[in-house]
């Protein structure tokens, strides 16, 4: 039997606000546990929260940059559960009203088509503390330090039909929300983490199987993992005569598997009703045109203009606005030189392959785009020659001077030009090596071109690097063919 993939996301993003979403208390990441929890955040009696506005403006940026409906109106309810690390018993969420209403989401996949993803909603709401289950003596500690964070939760349509589309979907939402300034998405620190929620069914069928979610994924690559074992898992049970049961999974990401946490509840398990501490949010249409107003350039526009101004291909645009702080090194970069095709190759050459390798973001780069940019531009008008420029380059990853000019000058790096001084350099290659000039004159006319490359080796050698290859090639090939 055949079977279909059916995966809807909800992405938890936290808010890059300094203050928690109903608290003064700090959102700073890592101080010691229970130093940022205050007495709302613990739901103490006698206290009452406050609504964050810069929480409110985030979301209903996400919503205008997904495109999305904006209520005028939404409500916060609470979310009854108990939890070690729920200190008030409850969550304050938005279930029946939500900040922001339905908007899609584009994802581009590795054959280079296109694919909508329906957003069902985005909902504000606070972030429960953390379970610590190490080095307690087998106990549980617990940190309220996230307790009353703001988060975003948005949730996906199950539009997605393998995991392939699901992290695509997932970076997606991380290149808005970074490019929105609004989270930094940093999901090693927790900052944006998602629940998957999988099902299958027979190919064909209408009717959506019975879905497992797995909770808490924080990765691109434990989210395409994640799915491949539970789909895997899922298909085997069926086929073996079982039944999926409606529950909430772990994914481990040593064990490269899906555990069951728990059964999964249902919305009416948490007695969801009105937040009687919270009134109503009521947004203006002039405060939503504000913001709308004020959004930045977001990656789908970004990548149409890297293509349609600046003549870059689909690929090296998809690749270039993946991410704010790509796109703006790049735009660094060819603002110096004044060739975004240049630069374009340079940042996605030689600056991502020296990243990788020393396991850098684009942030901590040793090079910064002006250098970059002034390195190109030398690669340009002809200053340095490409062997040169990779020399240059390394020598600014490591600090070995100020600006390429400054390199290259201390390096003797300029690139020959000088005709007359590369002809003697060729005409003492041509003495030197008279048998494969006689190979070269008693060779067929095509095949001589690639015995041609030895003689430019030579003549790079003599020059140690700084001949201009373009002259030395068409050089070389005009005193040979007159030698035969």
């Amino acid at each position: 039997m055949q079977w279909e993939t059916v995966i809807g996301l909800e992405v938890h993003v936290q808010l890059a606000t300094r203050s928690k979403i109903f608290s003064g208390a700090s959102t700073a990441f890592g101080a010691e546990p229970n130093t940022q929890a205050c007495a709302v955040d613990l739901g103490l009696p006698g206290v009452l929260p406050v609504l964050n506005e810069a929480a409110v403006a985030m979301a209903v940026q996400f919503g205008l940059g997904i495109h999305a409906e904006i209520p005028e109106v939404s409500v916060f309810d609470r979310k009854n559960y108990f939890y070690p690390d729920l200190p008030k018993g409850y969550q304050t969420s938005q279930m029946y009203q939500p900040i922001v209403g339905p908007g899609e989401v584009e994802i581009t996949l590795e054959d280079g088509s296109t694919k909508r993803i329906r957003v069902h909603h985005a909902h504000l709401e606070e972030d429960a503390g953390k379970s610590l289950h190490e080095d307690f003596h087998g106990m549980t500690g617990i940190d309220l330090n996230r307790a009353g964070t703001p988060l975003l939760e948005i949730v996906s349509e199950p539009d997605m039909r393998s995991a392939k589309e699901a992290a695509a979907y997932l970076k997606a939402i991380h290149s808005i929300v970074t490019y929105l300034g609004i989270s930094d998405g940093n999901m090693a620190e927790g900052s944006m983490r998602c629940d998957v929620n999988v099902s299958v069914r027979p190919a064909g069928q209408e009717a959506f199987g019975t879905r497992a979610e797995i909770k808490n994924v924080n990765s691109f690559r434990f989210v395409e993992r994640a799915i491949a074992f539970e789909v895997e898992r899922q298909i085997e049970l069926i086929e073996d005569g079982g039944e999926v049961v409606q529950e909430t999974r772990l994914y481990d990401p040593e064990a490269d598997e899906t555990r069951s946490m728990r059964t999964k509840e249902e919305a009416n398990d948490y007695r969801y009703f009105p937040c009687p501490d919270l009134l109503p949010v009521v947004l203006d249409q002039a405060y939503v045109d504000h913001l709308r107003d004020n959004l930045p350039e977001l990656p789908a526009e970004k990548r149409a203009r890297f293509e349609g101004e600046l003549g870059l291909s689909a690929y090296d645009a998809g690749v270039l606005s993946a991410s704010r702080a790509m796109a703006e090194y790049f735009e660094g970069v060819k603002d110096v030189c004044g060739d975004a095709k240049l630069a374009a190759n340079w940042v996605q050459g030689e600056l991502s392959g020296a990243l990788n390798r020393e396991g850098l973001a684009i942030d901590d780069s040793p090079v910064s785009a002006v250098q970059l940019g002034e390195l190109v531009a030398r690669v340009k008008d002809e200053t340095i020659n490409g062997k040169a420029a990779k020399q240059v380059f390394q020598a600014l990853w490591h600090h070995e001077g100020d600006s390429a000019d400054a390199i290259i000058e201390a390096k003797g790096l300029k690139q020959v030009t000088d005709t007359g001084a590369i002809e003697a350099m060729i005409d003492q290659v041509i003495a030197d090596s008279p048998a494969q000039v006689a190979q070269y004159r008693d060779a067929e006319p095509d095949k001589r071109g690639k015995m041609i490359g030895y003689f430019v080796g030579q003549v790079m050698k003599a020059s140690r690097g700084t001949a201009n290859p373009q002259q030395v090639n068409a050089l070389l090939k005009e005193k040979l063919d007159a030698l035969c």
